[in-house]
C-alpha cells in the first residue's frame, strides 16, 4: 500500500469508509452498520467505526513489520560498508 494519508469520511449512504485523501479510487475499507446495530450504537457510531478502522490499520502495519522482519532474517547477515 503506498504512503499517501488516509482519511476516515462517512459516506452519504451511513457507511463509513478508509480511503487515500489524494485519490479518486474506491474505498481501501468500507463499514456499514445493520439496521439494529445503527439503533442501538445512536451517536456512537461514529465513534465504533473509527475504532474499528484505527484497530485494522494497526493490525495491518504490525503484520507488514512483521513480514520485512521475517524477510530480512531470512536473508541472513549482510556486509554494510
Amino acid at each position: 500500500m503506498s504512503s499517501s494519508f488516509l482519511e476516515i469520511v462517512e459516506l452519504e449512504e451511513g457507511e463509513y469508509a478508509l480511503q487515500r485523501m489524494d485519490s479518486e479510487d474506491e474505498p481501501l475499507v468500507v463499514i456499514r452498520f445493520s439496521d439494529e446495530v445503527t439503533e442501538h450504537l445512536k451517536e456512537h457510531q461514529t465513534a465504533i467505526a473509527k475504532a474499528m478502522i484505527g484497530a485494522g490499520v494497526q493490525a495491518a502495519g504490525s503484520i507488514s513489520r512483521a513480514m520485512v522482519d521475517a524477510e530480512e532474517h531470512a536473508e541472513g547477515p549482510r556486509t554494510l560498508h
